[in-house]
């Protein structure tokens, strides 16, 4: 039985005091909730701050990025080793990542083996754009990128990350996936390439998230989906009506 996972990527949004404002108004009810994993994925800046505030509870934190080299002349980047005294998470190879800042399918695999090096477990982003949705062409790409966000790892190794399901076309549109459709990619195209390269056993330990206009609303449908282990929470996340999509997310 894989324990859901919801996490709140709050990209470029709240300062520090702000991101502690919030997570003083909520972190009590959030700490109440059983049968879920809980995490917050702030601004690099408001990450030290949150882990003072988040201490004495179960909420996990995680980076919404992070580069794969352990130092170096790399302007605005941090290191693996920079986060892993607050860190417990890290978002990788998210949509936003890969359209605005050239971010590839080699890179996202070299940041997943150095979260891994360095005790942090990745949240690796894949899903598939309006037009390829429309052109019948999700399934070979979504499998494509799992395969090369994956290749060469040990089934071990894969066993530990996230995988979060985002279709591009659902992420802050207010358009959501069905369950049912969601259900389906991340079934069979996710986790069935996870099978066929690390086997079905790990396949069932993977805890795949969807992500994509989740709400309080919609929460409780998703989150019933037998594949569906969780959620990458967006705009949602920002507001204390967390508090219930997660109370919803446990079905």
């Amino acid at each position: 039985m894989r324990t859901p996972f919801i996490a709140g990527n709050w990209k470029m949004n709240k300062t520090a005091d702000e991101a502690v404002a919030f997570v003083r108004e909520v972190r009590h009810a959030l700490n109440q909730i059983e049968g879920v994993d809980i995490a917050f994925c702030p601004p690099y800046l408001a990450i030290p701050a949150l882990a003072d505030a988040l201490k004495g509870t179960k909420i996990g934190l995680g980076a919404q990025n992070m580069y794969f080299e352990e130092s170096g002349a790399y302007t605005g980047e941090l290191a693996p080793s920079m986060l892993t005294p607050f860190c417990q998470y890290v978002i990788l190879g998210h949509s936003e990542r890969r359209a605005y800042f050239g971010e590839t399918d080699e890179g996202v695999n070299k940041k997943i083996r150095a979260a891994l090096k360095h005790g942090l477990t990745p949240i690796v982003c894949v899903g598939e754009s309006l037009e390829q949705n429309e052109a019948g062409e999700t399934h070979d790409f979504v499998s494509g990128q799992v395969r090369a966000a994956f290749a060469g790892f040990t089934a071990v190794e894969m066993a530990i990350c996230v995988i979060a399901y985002e279709p591009i076309w659902a992420i802050g549109t207010g358009r959501t996936a069905t369950a049912a459709q969601a259900g389906q990619i991340i079934g069979v195209t996710v986790r069935g390439t996870v099978a066929s390269m690390f086997g079905e056993e790990t396949a069932q330990q993977v805890r795949i998230q969807y992500g994509g206009s989740v709400k309080p609303g919609n929460a409780a449908e998703l989150m019933g989906h037998p594949d569906i282990d969780g959620a990458l929470v967006g705009g949602a996340s920002l507001q204390p009506s967390f508090v219930e999509l997660v109370r919803n997310s446990v079905v």
